[in-house]
């Protein structure tokens, strides 16, 4: 039952952002985009829910705080999308779920607070796009996926392969989350990829690993080489019309376009581009994804918040039903 005493814009039976005509943008509760909590609607399509958890971190800390730090950045974002045509907040109830709020201290509850949390929420919602938190979240909401969609495409958007094998004789960290969900049978050996991917590695047997784990890797290099066009291609190639779930690090992005993360790399790819590569998804057939690693304590100025709400919004719009 939605709360008559917010002004909010609706259409039809979907309740969408507050209407900033009677509301300035700076004011009111901290939702995402302004959007209406999760108990204000009925039926709900898309729930964002913040998972703010960075237990799992190899370097700095501090994503806990990075899902309100991108509801705060969201507040300019407005109901029509010129670059596809699309009012994501019109044709689809969206509604902010609020944070899955778990352990600090001990990440293998914390991961079964994760994975029972984002079940519980998905059986309400048709999808989940998720705000972390640092990468070891997507374990468990693969876990979740996989038990309604089967194992599934995963495209990874990231600097780090995030498959290796464990950090300190740890196994579950933010660098093993796929590693972990490949052996566990959650996603797609067949359609399954990184973009993105750059910087140094361990060793060459890396690479190796990680193609036996079943991901095929699209680099920044490559992207220099290819393009926007080219990811687009080799991206529709790999996950064709399976089931897809888009993970996306906020590193992938060059630490000039979002600096507010906790462990950059230079060379990486710019808002423009990886917006670009998002939109394309409008025909491929998501069913979750998750934006990550987003560290407000070494962000200026909202930028890597203001990149992170895009590509959620950019997301949603590819979620949204075609006109």
């Amino acid at each position: 039952m939605s709360d008559t005493s917010i002004p909010r814009i609706h259409t039809g039976d979907i309740l969408g952002q507050v209407d900033a005509t009677q509301v300035p943008r700076y004011a009111g509760i901290n939702t995402f985009a302004r959007l209406p909590m999760i108990d204000e609607v009925s039926n709900v399509d898309v729930a964002l829910v913040g998972i703010p958890f960075d237990t799992g971190v190899s370097y700095r800390p501090g994503a806990r705080f990075g899902p309100n730090h991108v509801r705060d950045s969201s507040r300019l974002l407005r109901p029509f999308n010129p670059s596809v045509g699309k009012e994501p907040f019109a044709t689809q109830q969206v509604v902010d779920a609020g944070d899955i709020a778990v352990n600090p201290f001990h990440i293998d509850e914390a991961l079964r607070q994760i994975e029972h949390g984002s079940r519980s929420l998905h059986e309400r919602a048709g999808r989940l796009i998720s705000i972390g938190g640092d990468h070891t979240i997507a374990l468990p909401l693969l876990r979740t996926m996989a038990a309604k969609h089967g194992p599934i495409s995963v495209v990874h958007f990231d600097a780090h392969l995030d498959t290796w094998d464990s950090y300190f004789g740890e196994d579950y960290t933010h660098g093993t989350p796929f590693r972990r969900a490949s052996e566990e049978g959650l996603i797609d050996r067949e359609g399954s990829m990184h973009v993105g991917i750059r910087g140094p590695l361990y060793s060459s047997k890396d690479l190796d690993q990680d193609k036996s784990l079943g991901f095929e890797i699209f680099s920044s290099i490559e992207f220099d080489d290819l393009g926007v066009k080219g990811a687009i291609e080799k991206i529709q190639a790999r996950v064709q019309n399976r089931p897809m779930y888009v993970s996306i690090d906020i590193d992938v992005l060059d630490p000039s376009h979002a600096p507010g993360t906790g462990t950059p790399e230079a060379g990486g790819m710019t808002s423009r581009e990886l917006l670009a590569v998002i939109r394309s998804f409008a025909n491929l057939n998501i069913v979750g994804a998750d934006v990550v690693e987003v560290a407000p304590a070494y962000d200026h100025a909202q930028m890597t918040g203001v990149a992170a709400s895009h590509v959620i919004y950019e997301l949603l719009s590819a979620m949204a039903p075609k006109s």
